[in-house]
């Protein structure tokens, strides 16, 4: 998760950017979203694969706070 303020990182990955992260893997299913679903470390997103934009998700199951955004890592 990485606040949404960030702009321009100057440089710094988007991981040295995040208040938050997490490696997850693929449960095999879908979420509410329709896409698949992805879990781990507190962490479940519906991630859609081709575009690899997250759709849901839940942070040790709560909704984000606005201002924050989550992205899938390169």
């Amino acid at each position: 998760m990485v606040p949404e303020h960030v702009e321009d990182r100057g440089g710094a990955s988007v991981e040295d950017s995040a208040v938050r992260s997490a490696v997850v893997e693929a449960t095999g299913e879908t979420g509410a979203s329709g896409y698949p679903r992805y879990v781990g470390h507190g962490i479940v997103a519906d991630i859609d694969p081709r575009t690899r934009t997250v759709e849901a998700v839940l942070v040790d199951g709560t909704e984000l706070d606005y201002g924050l955004i989550a992205t899938v890592a390169p």
